[in-house]
């Protein structure tokens, strides 16, 4: 498999020390501060090889991204945005002709999102499991570190929280936790009277009563989902079908491209169908190293998901994508990259799989993390966005310069893509570097507002039409 290469590491010194319960750093231990030292030391001599893009931003987005020669040097660059969270007062940037205003605020790490009927807003609190068996050893630590410095690694909430806008005014004044003691939650789904959520290792089912702020009694488990002690990709998200028969679960792969073992990965990089009467799954679509986003495309009544790929090979491969999805379909995980391109990196190489990998519809930029998917079908905001695709891209930690840290749309147009991506929400990076916000999730409201989930800014942002 990959040889594990030492990453180079583009964050603050503080890093490196032993957070307090308040949130400040205090000192490590003699020994901790010699490793760390000794770490950072080599690290930084190597800083200077990093190497950085000199593509344009958008070469590696659209139906025909630039895919460029594969970059592998020993060094990998690690490149984030410290997380600091929103200064009083300030917000997002809002595209012309949209305004945007804190929905809610103050929550524990609001990473999905799922509106009921009624208008009640579901928002997972959620953050990783413990996951004693991924990461490990030297290139463990730091990325534990690195990925703690950009806002993640917190003790998860494990609990779905519902806000109520009851006055209409766009701020909800009604917050309620609406079921807790869960298992890292992420997505949800409601059919009928059943309420899904997507705990990391598994499906329950909850009984919804329609205005209800609270859930009574303990939910009850459809369906196992690959979890266990590494776990390496945790969310998963859940999604219903039109008429409410089957469910579609994500399950991100185990590892970047299959260092930890094939066998570490059964039934994951992949999105299963549910029977919810059984709780039989099949694997519906394969290759997908890690899908989170899924929706139905209004039109063609298609499913679509968006993907996060594969890292290190350099700052411009490989990009994340937004595609429909076939059921039987592979997508090149771990053996290529979008669609034929193979991977030398993973042995044994597997032609068989490769001569069947299926070209995705639709690239979103290298590392940019595309997390969150909806599709417009309302009438609130501006005509152009009607059929087009919302999507949250949380930001890059290895890449340089950073991608993502925004909310972009997609024209659609006779159910496909139609046009370049365009920015929505802006201004989570300060101008020094660091997150105020990292958007995850996306959804409609009631009333046809965009709402994203900004875990890092521990917010939800309401988009609407300006008007001014």
């Amino acid at each position: 498999m990959a040889v594990i290469r030492k990453p180079v590491l583009d964050v603050p010194p503080e890093s490196v020390m032993c957070p307090r319960t308040d949130g400040a750093y205090a000192q490590p231990s003699v020994r901790r501060v010699r490793i760390a030292g000794a770490v950072a030391a080599v690290l930084s001599l190597c800083a200077a090889c990093a190497h950085q893009s000199t593509l344009p931003s958008d070469a590696g987005t659209g139906p025909a991204p630039v895919l460029p020669a594969p970059d592998t040097p020993l060094i990998t660059t690690l490149k984030i945005a410290p997380a600091q969270g929103w200064p009083s007062g300030a917000e997002p940037t809002a595209a012309a002709g949209l305004a945007v205003n804190a929905f809610a605020a103050d929550l524990a790490h609001p990473r999905w999102l799922y509106v009921l009927p009624n208008g009640d807003v579901l928002v997972a609190e959620t953050d990783a499991p413990p996951k004693p068996e991924d990461g490990k050893g030297i290139k463990g630590w730091i990325m534990k570190k690195v990925m703690k410095r950009a806002g993640s690694g917190t003790p998860s909430a494990n609990r779905i929280t519902l806000l109520r806008d009851a006055d209409g005014d766009g701020v909800a004044e009604t917050r309620s936790v609406f079921v807790q003691d869960l298992n890292s939650p992420f997505g949800m789904a409601l059919v009928g009277d059943a309420l899904y959520v997507a705990n990391t290792d598994a499906i329950v089912r909850f009984t919804y009563t329609p205005g209800v702020t609270a859930l009574a009694g303990a939910g009850t488990k459809v369906a196992d989902l690959p979890g266990g002690p590494l776990n390496h990709h945790w969310t998963k998200n859940v999604i219903a079908s039109r008429d409410g028969a089957r469910l579609y679960a994500t399950v991100g792969s185990n590892s970047n491209i299959g260092e930890n073992g094939m066998d570490k990965e059964e039934q994951r990089a992949a999105i299963l169908e549910i029977d919810p009467a059984s709780g039989k799954s099949r694997v519906f679509a394969s290759g997908l190293r890690n899908p989170n986003g899924m929706a139905w495309q209004p039109q063609t009544g298609a499913l679509w998901t968006v993907v996060n790929e594969r890292d290190e090979l350099g700052n411009d491969l490989v990009p994340d994508y937004l595609t429909s999805v076939r059921d039987g379909g592979f997508y090149g995980w771990p053996y290529s990259y979008y669609g034929q391109h193979v991977d030398v990196r993973v042995k044994p190489p597997r032609p068989d799989l490769v001569a069947t990998a299926i070209v995705p519809d639709y690239a979103l930029g290298s590392h940019t993390a595309s997390l969150g998917l909806a599709f417009y079908e309302g009438t609130a905001l501006p005509e152009h966005y009607r059929g087009g695709a919302f999507i949250g891209q949380h930001g890059s930690w290895n890449r340089k310069p950073r991608s993502g840290y925004r909310v972009i749309f997609v024209p659609f147009a006779d159910g496909r893509p139609n046009g370049k991506p365009e920015e929505i929400l802006t201004g989570f990076v300060t101008a020094e570097g660091k997150a105020n916000g990292r958007p995850v999730g996306v959804a409609v409201d009631g009333k046809g507002a965009l709402l994203v989930a900004d875990d890092v800014g521990g917010r939800v942002w309401r988009v609407t039409s300006d008007a001014r």
